[in-house]
């Protein structure tokens, strides 16, 4: 076995292990110990924690170890209220002024997710749902917006927060974007972008819930509410008061 894979698997058994909990947040361990409990030497190790490092799950600790970050209710409540701040009003121009090849897109992504859902298939399901919310984003033609939106969902899932199969399942995370997606085909952009709002806001929520730390966070169910007062969508406007003289 190359160092590489080595490198890999040591990755994906620690970042598992994090997610699961076996190593809660806040926990300290060394890279001998780590060592010692995969069975590998501490080169692939000090590798794969330094990629834990990379994307957030991790913090190294000079001459103490590795300490689980792992994320928090904080992280998902800043990468969502960004998302919110960006993918509401998208949803509501690409149903105003997406093309109808984008349209087709949109749909095609959705009837993809609903396919993976029934065969079991999470990985394929999760890149769909993916590309669905970057094809809505990227219908005003703005490359920038759809790589915000990508970056800001890796921000937590390639930390493994996810939903699936912990507060729900495929078919039912499929079905949450089904009206997003009717609301776009048939030109609703009020429609889109409360949809849109609604499934965002519940995904945060089931996370922050997910990652809260027993008795120590409480997760406010109108968390999201000073910001989506404020939100540019349609059917909520704002009146700008002209600049004094």
């Amino acid at each position: 076995m190359t160092r590489t894979s080595t490198t890999d698997r040591v990755f994906a058994s620690l970042r598992e292990s994090i997610v699961t909990g076996e190593f809660p947040a806040g926990s300290l361990h060394s890279i001998y110990r780590l060592a010692d409990l995969l069975g590998v030497s501490r080169t692939p190790v000090r590798e794969a924690v330094l990629r834990l490092a990379d994307i957030g799950l991790v913090a190294i600790e000079r001459n103490r170890g590795v300490r689980i970050r792992g994320v928090t209710v904080a992280d998902v409540r800043a990468a969502f209220e960004l998302r919110l701040m960006v993918e509401v009003p998208a949803a509501a121009l690409a149903a105003a002024h997406a093309d109808a090849a984008t349209v087709a897109t949109i749909r095609a992504e959705l009837d993809h997710m609903r396919r993976h859902a029934a065969a079991d298939d999470e990985p394929s399901f999760t890149a769909h749902d993916r590309r669905l919310h970057e094809a809505i984003a990227g219908a005003m033609g703005n490359a920038r917006l759809r790589t915000e939106v990508a970056t800001l969902r890796d921000s937590i899932q390639s930390r493994g927060a996810s939903t699936i199969r912990r507060s729900r399942g495929m078919v039912e995370l499929a079905q949450e974007h089904a009206p997003v997606v009717e609301a776009i085909e048939t030109r609703d952009p009020q429609g889109a972008a409360a949809h849109m709002e609604a499934h965002l806001v519940r995904t945060a929520t089931l996370l922050m819930e997910q990652v809260a730390v027993d008795g120590d966070e409480v997760v406010d169910p109108d968390w999201s509410r000073p910001l989506r007062d404020h939100l540019y969508v349609p059917g909520r406007s704002a009146t700008i008061q002209p600049l004094s003289q």
